[in-house]
């Protein structure tokens, strides 16, 4: 995720626009970097021969529930669902290297790796097909000066006793998502998995008491002592979904179920976090998440190392886009911010926000114009990028310290969609994931002539639900 940008946006903002920035991990300091030298690599592997599972018992390697998303939507296990082949593990490990994690559908091994010299023999493995470093021992990291103090209660001036949404009613209804929740479609039965860089204090915040929390995990390496602990950035991403705090600030799917991932690494930026958001999204897939919501984005890499080029943006080149192309395949709707590069150098999404079957979000300004700092498209292969819009600039959302604020980006409109559409899934069942992304682009203020800037416009989801339930009733009315 490209911190440098961030912190543009709040250079260009009015000194008032400021004050609602509340971000706990503002104020950011470096120190000497005191871990191992070692580098991490990525091995690709040619097949998985000596695999121990068979995709004939399914049940072994997925859940019941990621089983019947497939199942419900017709879709088949096939060969990049079995595990990495735990015999060419073995002989990988045996050569005196640490293994950091797995990518199933991309069939790839990260290792760590003191002595390159290694590398070599690794690579003559007859089952290695290639070998490329992904992360390189800084000099220096960042670390952040956390003064985050928990709030229990919301300030008195914050509740709204006309408003159910309050702070939340002008992001919803724009995208008429209110009609959805008064008909009884919260989110309930659908699971979110929310991929981030840290949740800080979303374990302990007042407004997430009632929220179904499945669970989290860390892929980053080493792990981190507490996902809880780190950035808040994923906890302003969840709050825009999960809050529960009736007449101060109601989520977009308050009553869905949600697991937290950490897959970003505050420290550094390297292509690294790209094998950590493919094991995070296959983690999501595996335990039957619905929908993933993905608030982050990458270019360019510390040091230059893998850094992406414009002609890479078909939604495949990269391997975070291959990966992120493959998730509608798997029955998953992934919506993912389109990135905040619109005022500077770059301009055009961050990647995976190229890929295939994926809803790409950019933000628009309360007054429903286009936000400048929103990256633009369209794919390096002609495709209509981004997909829609939402609230952005700024968006209400709560910090962690349980406090209600504004902040600005892409990372805050997807989250606004994201609950909608499992609001929207929750209301028509029947609808595979990519005829429901189909349905919701169909319904943009900007689908008569989509662009790179607006994409197909900001959604209506009470529409999205009426035509969704006519094609139902037509559905049926053939068989």
């Amino acid at each position: 995720m490209n911190r440098l940008l961030s912190f543009l946006i709040l250079l260009m903002l009015p000194a008032a626009a400021l004050a609602f920035c509340d971000n706990g991990n503002l104020h950011v300091e470096r120190r000497s970097y005191s871990g191992a030298k070692a580098g991490i690599y990525r091995l690709l592997l040619t097949d998985k021969q000596g695999t121990a599972y068979s995709l004939k018992h399914p049940a072994r390697f997925l859940s019941r529930k990621s089983i019947e998303r497939r199942r419900r939507q017709g879709l088949q296990v096939d060969s990049t669902d079995l595990p990495v082949s735990r015999q060419y593990l073995r002989q990988i490990c045996r050569k005196g290297v640490t293994l950091v994690g797995t990518s199933k559908w991309n069939n790839s091994v990260l290792i760590q790796c003191g002595d390159s010299s290694l590398l070599a023999t690794l690579s003559r493995l007859p089952f290695v097909k290639d070998c490329c470093q992904v992360w390189q021992a800084p000099d220096s990291v960042e670390q952040y000066r956390r003064h985050t103090r928990l709030q229990n209660r919301f300030m008195a001036w914050d509740s709204v006793p006309s408003s159910r949404y309050a702070a939340a009613e002008r992001q919803m209804e724009v995208l008429a998502g209110k009609e959805l929740h008064d008909m009884g479609y919260v989110g309930q039965g659908m699971t979110i998995a929310v991929l981030d860089g840290g949740f800080e204090n979303a374990d302990c915040i007042p407004a997430f008491a009632k929220t179904r929390l499945a669970g989290s995990h860390d892929f980053v390496y080493p792990p981190s002592r507490s996902i809880f602990s780190e950035t808040d950035h994923g906890t302003k991403v969840y709050s825009v979904m999960a809050s529960n705090a009736p007449h101060v600030f109601v989520g977009t799917a308050p009553g869905a179920t949600y697991w937290l991932l950490r897959c970003e690494d505050q420290q550094s930026e390297q292509p690294v976090e790209e094998d950590y958001w493919a094991m995070a999204a296959e983690f999501a897939d595996s335990v039957g998440a619905d929908l993933i919501n993905s608030s982050l984005g990458y270019t360019e890499f510390d040091r230059h190392l893998g850094d992406h080029q414009y002609h890479q943006m078909d939604g495949h080149s990269t391997f975070i886009s291959h990966t992120a192309s493959m998730l509608a395949r798997k029955g998953i709707i992934l919506v993912n911010s389109a990135g905040n590069n619109g005022m500077g150098p770059w301009k055009k999404l961050s990647f995976p926000a190229d890929a295939e079957d994926i809803l790409t979000v950019g933000a628009v300004t309360s007054t429903l114009d286009n936000a400048p700092f929103s990256s633009v498209g369209p794919t390096q292969d002609g495709r209509v990028k981004p997909d829609l819009m939402a609230i952005g600039s700024p968006t209400h959302l709560l910090s962690g310290r349980g406090t209600l604020i504004e902040d600005m980006g892409t990372s805050f409109a997807t989250p606004i969609i994201c609950g909608l559409m499992a609001c929207l899934w929750q209301a028509l069942p029947s609808f595979t994931a990519v005829e429901l992304m189909d349905l919701i682009r169909q319904t943009g203020s900007n689908c008569q002539h989509p662009d790179n800037i607006f994409g197909y416009g900001l959604p209506d989801f009470k529409k999205a639900y009426r035509i969704g339930r006519e094609r139902e009733s037509g559905t049926k009315g053939t068989r």
